[in-house]
This record gives C-alpha cells, structure tokens and sequence, in this order.
C-alpha cells in the first residue's frame, strides 16, 4: 500500500509533439507498476495528439467540458461526472472545447504511444457540426 497525502508533485504545463495548447498536468501518484495518475487541465481549444495505450486508459472529468473521439468516429460530448473508458489499443484524442476548461483524472495504464495532432480543421469540424475522422 502507498498512500500520498496531496498531490505527488508540482503542477507541469505541458508541452512538445503530445498537446495542442495549454494544458496543464498534475501528478497524482508517481508512476507505479507501468500506471500513471495525472489531473489534466485543458484550456479552452488545448487537447491531445491522437494516442494510444498499451493497457487501456480511464478518463474521469472533475470541470468543465470538452470531446473524446475514437479514431474514425465521431467526437463525443464529455463533462464533469462522466467516466470514460478508451480500450487497449484505441487510438483517440481528448480536450477541452473551444468556449471550457476541461479537467480529468486520467488514469493510463502501460506505455502511451503518441501520434501526430489533431489538425486545427478536423477540430474545428466539431463547432460546424462535422465529424472529425
């Protein structure tokens, strides 16, 4: 058992070929066991490049509201309360949404495997009603 009273480190703004934006990580845990904990926050339009996980990855929003998108489906609507689980394998991305913060607890399980960004007018498709593919 290991218990951490606070947080496990100091607030990191994110950067470099993981994120669009400003985005700010927050450790919860250190890495144990190939799983991260992290409070993620999104500033309104930052998100992820499309990624994936080796075991899986668990999303939980605690503010705000933003997207999650499977690659080649749809984005979907996420806000605070929602849990959402991405499966081993699946490439996808999360963010905030243009007018939100977006802050969530990820929890990702084995080696993230980054990919390249989610271009400005793939996520610009969300506000026109369009699919991101």
């Amino acid at each position: 058992m290991q218990i951490v009273h606070g947080r496990a480190g100091r607030p990191v703004e994110q950067r470099g070929a993981t994120f669009t934006g400003v985005v700010w990580g927050d450790p919860v845990l250190p890495s144990t066991d190939g799983t991260t904990v992290n409070s993620v926050t999104f500033t309104p339009g930052a998100r992820t490049y499309w990624h994936h996980h080796e075991r899986g990855q668990l999303l939980v929003v605690t503010a705000g509201s933003g997207w999650v998108c499977p690659h080649g489906e749809e984005p979907q609507p996420i806000t605070v309360g929602d849990v959402v689980w991405v499966p081993p394998g699946e490439r996808h991305w999360h963010g905030a949404g243009r007018d939100s913060i977006m802050t969530h607890l990820a929890t990702s399980l084995g080696t993230t495997t980054w990919l390249e960004e989610v271009a400005e007018a793939e996520y610009a498709a969300i506000d026109a009603g369009g699919a991101v593919k």
